[in-house]
């Protein structure tokens, strides 16, 4: 097999992992609101690595700044409901957060199967 080949199908398999992990964010976020999310982003942060060098990379990238991102957006909310300064704004912003954590789901998940990377 030429070396072409063999990369073609490494970058497919990390193609079809990252859609794997695509999926189990978006199932733990739909039904945890995110709280177990810390098992695919394990999981983000020891097989990026492998990607080095790929469009798949980026979206290992993705995943990880959305997690950490989406849990400081939380903390921010959970301030507010703590503080009574913010209860409306707990009601405005949790939504917010919710629907653009589903967005960078679903606009990675796409983007991948488009092959296209990822913002860095």
């Amino acid at each position: 097999m030429s070396q072409e080949i063999v990369h073609e199908r490494n970058v497919e398999d990390a193609k079809q992992f990252a859609r794997i992990l695509y999926v189990a964010h978006a199932l733990i976020f739909f039904f945890s609101a995110g709280t177990l999310s810390v098992l695919p982003l394990i999981v983000n942060y020891i097989k990026r690595p492998d990607t080095a060098g790929t469009m798949v990379y980026s979206h290992h990238t993705w995943m990880i700044r959305s997690f950490w991102w989406y849990l400081f957006w939380w903390g921010v909310i959970v301030l507010l409901w703590v503080s009574l300064v913010g209860i409306l704004v707990v009601w405005i912003v949790t939504p917010v957060v919710w629907l653009w954590m589903a967005y960078r789901i679903i606009r990675g998940f796409v983007d991948l199967n488009n092959n296209r990377a990822m913002p860095v």
